[in-house]
């Protein structure tokens, strides 16, 4: 696994942690994991497990995929997560105002 893989999938762990209000103690405790093992992971100094990232992905509600998605570079859905995180850190009107430009971006380009 390349250290940049390694890096996106620990970031996409630590986007949804985030997304979920839980610190990485409080991930560490729910899937009997080791705080530092979590930041090593997080912080692509560690590659996860399989049965690791099922783990952590079962305690934060989502499945392996939502942590693989930014990963896989020819699938669209990739497109859709991001767009979902983006818009997750705006307020209501950034978001409509987001829309607003990509409605028009596209429009333009089509």
């Amino acid at each position: 696994m390349t250290m940049e893989w390694r890096s996106k999938m620990g970031q996409r762990i630590r986007e949804v942690r985030n997304r979920a209000g839980i610190t990485q103690m409080e991930l560490a405790e729910m899937a009997d994991l080791s705080v530092s093992y979590i930041s090593h992971i997080e912080n692509g100094k560690k590659t996860a497990s399989l049965y690791s990232t099922i783990i952590i992905a079962n305690e934060l509600g989502v499945t392996v995929n939502e942590f693989l998605y930014g990963i896989q570079e020819n699938d669209n859905t990739v497109y859709q997560t991001d767009m979902d995180i983006l818009m997750g850190q705006c307020n209501a009107e950034q978001k409509n105002m987001l829309y607003k430009l990509a409605k028009a971006f596209v429009e333009i380009i089509m």
